[in-house]
């Protein structure tokens, strides 16, 4: 047998071989595949887990095995896993043979969404309003990604296509009712939101849009009761909490307030979710308002662990971690109202000489009316008041603020104002003082101040 013979008689078996394997992986492949769906229908995640990875360690690139991995994930509560096993199937997969579409798109844009990667879950829900043009509430969800994003005609135009495909989508209704609210068209608002809770009653996210109507409206009691009814709502309990709060900080009850927040983030799913950190942020405006700014700090630095750029976290932490190193501006910051007024007292004696006489504790902080310290001719002098407030709020001072206390200076003849903050003033406030008799204290010249008094 010549050398050429054997070449092609191995050639021929190398491709025996290979054929073999292909048509033995044809059967056996496929009914491992089957095991792990037994597997799951007997409830036996562990299991079908091991089967499932089992395959795909021998070829990573089985889209089938994954994604039958990542449907036991998701029965063993694992949806993190089941999400990284669902974007390899959503990258490679075929669909329409093993695997069906439609409830593998159903089942990513809801591990999107749990995760809060809302861009995703709007580019799933899209194609799903393609694949089943009939199910409103695929366009229900794409009006719900607009309306989040401010774009409320496409929401508008998404909520009109779910209620026309489905008269009794009860949370399209109330959705909806929302948005022409917002638009002004009143009667239609309430309409739909009539017709929501007509419908079902014991839908209870329904009472949480009647709940944002009536706050936006400015009945607060009403929108408090709604919400409280929309609590029920296991998706929209943390949302009502917020919306509670909010209400109650409009009512100026801060501590009412600091109450629903607090419970806002207990209930807490996801800690990285937008309610869970708005929750936060709001809960830690209470407390710096309330003058805790521990607990305020705590707040600040759980949500700069989830998101470095949420609002201005990151300038509120590096404002008040100045405070570790100050003693003198935290008690400022912190004490109680009577001592806060004595140290003011201090401050004024200390900074500009000023003796206090009238002294009133306000919710900013304090006001008093002070004259110069008597001195060896004070008899023969007339003793010139002069307004100082001291303020301890988180906001920058507005010029409204000082044109009302200028009012004050002229109405009572004083000298001049002199206004010290721990936050500071805008810059509209900073021009108005100029060339007026007022004197404005910046945070920095406070810190100098409360040295020199020694606190």
């Amino acid at each position: 047998m010549t050398s050429i013979h054997i070449i092609i008689i191995a050639i021929i078996g190398s491709c025996i071989v290979f054929l073999s394997y292909l048509v033995i992986k044809s059967f056996v492949t496929p009914r491992r595949i089957d095991g792990i769906q037994k597997l799951l229908k007997q409830k036996k995640y562990n299991s079908a887990i091991k089967l499932a990875k089992s395959i795909s360690s021998k070829d990573p690139t089985d889209y089938t095995a994954r994604y039958w991995l990542g449907e036991a994930y998701l029965a063993d509560g694992k949806p993190e896993l089941a999400l990284m096993e669902f974007k390899f199937v959503n990258q490679n997969a075929i669909f329409g043979g093993d695997i069906a579409e439609i409830p593998f798109r159903k089942n990513l844009a809801m591990l999107y969404s749990k995760f809060n990667q809302q861009e995703e879950a709007f580019k799933q829900n899209i194609l799903l309003t393609k694949l089943e043009p009939g199910n409103a509430e695929h366009f229900f969800k794409v009006g719900q990604y607009f309306e989040q994003k401010g774009k409320s005609d496409q929401a508008l135009g998404y909520y009109q296509q779910t209620l026309k495909l489905n008269k009794r989508h009860v949370k399209a209704h109330a959705a909806y009712g929302l948005l022409l609210f917002r638009a002004k068209q009143y009667s239609e608002a309430k309409k739909q939101i009539d017709m929501a809770i007509q419908l079902s009653p014991d839908t209870f996210s329904s009472y949480y849009y009647l709940g944002k109507i009536l706050k936006e409206n400015k009945d607060f009691g009403g929108a408090i009761a709604a919400f409280e009814k929309a609590l029920r709502d296991p998706e929209y309990k943390q949302k009502a909490l917020i919306e509670r709060g909010s209400c109650y900080m409009a009512a100026n009850s801060v501590e009412k307030a600091m109450i629903e927040y607090d419970r806002a983030v207990k209930c807490a799913q996801n800690e990285s979710s937008q309610e869970t950190l708005y929750a936060r942020y709001f809960l830690a405006a209470c407390y710096e308002k309330t003058r805790k700014i521990d607990s305020a700090l705590t707040q600040w630095e759980a949500i700069y662990s989830k998101n470095h750029n949420f609002k201005d976290v990151a300038a509120k932490l590096a404002q008040y971690r100045d405070l570790q190193g100050n003693d003198s501006m935290k008690e400022y910051l912190t004490c109680n109202p009577q001592t806060f007024c004595e140290i003011c007292k201090k401050v004024a004696l200390a900074g500009f000489g000023l003796s206090a006489g009238s002294v009133e504790q306000k919710k900013f902080g304090c006001m008093m009316v002070a004259t110069e310290s008597k001195n060896e001719n004070w008899m023969n002098m007339r003793q010139s008041p002069y307004l100082l407030v001291f303020y301890r709020e988180p906001d920058l001072i507005e010029d409204g603020v000082l044109r009302k206390l200028l009012e004050i200076v002229k109405s009572k003849n004083y000298v001049k104002v002199i206004i010290a903050s721990s936050a500071g003033f805008t810059r509209t406030a900073t021009s108005f003082s100029e060339n007026r008799p007022i004197e404005l204290i910046t945070k920095e010249k406070l810190e100098q101040l409360l040295a020199k008094a020694e606190i």
